[in-house]
């Protein structure tokens, strides 16, 4: 494609060079640089793609992207524009041809239930035989082909390509979790959406956009930008924010307050929650395989959805029903005389919200083992260490992704919050043997909860990042056949 393409709709200055050029890639990481590439230089949180210009040109970038002050003595095409992550989003819209307006696209945002969400509505499309596009933090999918994420929402620049792949797979439907971050990075400009859902809005990544306003404000941008439907938790304190920025037809959702759509009569056990929707003078009988009251709002999200679309409520009834989610209140299948329970609550509200659903039930103690990660909010710390003490009979603080910091210091801020409680607790910074441990002392009915790394499968420590699944560090343990 010719760089003039590429960079239709953009305001730019030619530095050197001309757009008269044939473009054969684009990147942002100079070492995927090759013959005919184009390199953006984005500014990063611990690096300026700026400083990697050199490479990329060395490894065959022929145009370079940047919006500072660059000089370049090679023979290529140097462009200048004012945001180059913002122009990165319009630049790969139009390398792959615009995709996602050849799509149906659900933006799915919030700070928890984002990953429930998607699953239980791609197994409602999928059961009235679409095929359905998947982007999220477990996994992407192309119908059953799974491809591996590195974050919640991809770069612009891969999010664009994958939309391209769904529309050349024969995709009808995609269903995308929308981070914070890719909302105020620019990531889904340029996303054609049709649908947006709001879950929820709890503390969550303030070391990112340092108030709870801006945390919002970053979340309501997704519903300026869809074109059909929005689907919102009337329950949260933020509803009425993001409806003020819904620029489409509101469907709202809720337990406690009125909603359109709402669950009544809620029953749950660990097996699961059992309750009523209700769609005017419509009603019908859910279950789902996932217990907690946060499992029925996640549920209640999807219905709306499949409402917007017309799909017929016998038939959500029916894909939700075997919904399960990597993860997300995963009961292991294990033979001990107690349950072990592996969820991704990483938040106060997180927590709050798996705590409770234990308390529903007549079990023995709850056994929670968590940690908080390192480079990330600081302030949900003692507020985690809080509410762990005020649900939990027993606590063990461990150790959860500390990258660059010290575990220890982590542990004694989440401990800051667990001392105001009157909750025993323990702290083992090993994670592998603060599980053993949690198993040592549990007795019959007992549930143990490893709470925080839900599906992820490896630790990020600070100079490495090593294989780490719970799942099997669990079985190794209760076999004897730990591996140091």
């Amino acid at each position: 494609m010719r760089l003039a393409d590429v960079l239709k709709d953009i305001e730019y200055t030619i530095v050197k060079g001309n757009v008269d050029v044939d473009i054969r890639g684009i990147c942002y990481d100079s070492r995927n640089s090759k013959d005919g590439s184009m390199f953006v230089a984005i500014k990063g949180f611990k690096s300026d793609g700026a400083d990697y210009i050199g490479d990329a040109i060395e490894r065959g970038a022929v145009a370079v992207l940047v919006d500072g002050e660059i000089s370049i003595d090679k023979d290529i095409t140097l462009i200048k524009v004012q945001n180059t992550r913002k122009s990165l989003a319009k630049i790969a819209s139009n390398y792959y041809g615009d995709p996602s307006k050849q799509l149906f696209l659900i933006g799915v945002t919030g700070t928890n239930g984002k990953t429930s969400v998607t699953y239980m509505i791609k197994s409602i499309l999928e059961s009235q035989n679409n095929k359905v596009g998947l982007i999220g933090t477990i996994q992407n999918m192309i119908g059953d082909k799974v491809y591996p994420t590195e974050r919640t929402t991809p770069e612009s620049l891969d999010l664009q390509r994958y939309l391209r792949l769904m529309v050349d797979e024969g995709v009808k439907y995609v269903v995308m979790e929308v981070s914070s971050h890719s909302l105020a990075l620019n990531r889904v400009d340029e996303c054609d959406f049709d649908i947006a859902v709001f879950t929820n809005l709890t503390q969550d990544h303030l070391d990112f956009h340092k108030t709870m306003d801006d945390y919002a404000n970053a979340k309501a941008k997704l519903f300026r930008m869809a074109k059909t439907a929005c689907v919102i938790n009337i329950d949260d304190d933020y509803s009425s924010l993001i409806i003020e920025n819904s620029n489409a037809k509101v469907v709202t959702y809720g337990i406690k307050d009125y909603a359109y759509i709402m669950a009544k009569d809620i029953k749950n056990d660990i097996k699961g929650a059992k309750y009523t929707v209700q769609i005017e003078d419509i009603k019908s009988d859910i279950a789902l395989k996932i217990p907690g009251l946060f499992s029925v709002y996640n549920s209640l999200a999807a219905i709306s959805v499949a409402f917007i679309l017309g799909i017929p409520l016998q038939s959500v009834k029916i894909a939700l029903k075997d919904v399960k989610i990597k993860g997300r209140f995963e009961i292991l299948d294990i033979d001990a005389p107690y349950n072990v329970v592996i969820d991704y609550a990483h938040t106060p509200d997180g927590l709050e919200n798996l705590m409770k659903a234990f308390g529903e039930y007549d079990t023995g103690r709850k056994i929670l083992l968590f940690g908080c990660g390192g480079d990330r909010d600081k302030g949900k710390r003692p507020k985690m260490g809080e509410v762990a003490g005020k649900y939990a009979d027993f606590v063990i603080i461990t150790s959860d992704n500390p990258r660059s910091e010290d575990p220890m210091q982590i542990i004694s801020e989440i401990e800051m919050g667990i001392k105001n409680t009157k909750c025993p607790y323990k702290i083992i910074e090993n994670r592998k043997e603060a599980i053993k441990y949690a198993l040592s002392i549990a007795k019959d009915n007992d549930i143990v909860i490893l709470a925080g790394k839900g599906h992820e499968t490896y630790q990020v420590l600070k100079d490495r990042v090593i294989d780490f699944d719970e799942r099997e560090i669990v079985k190794e343990i209760l076999n004897g056949d730990e591996k140091n």
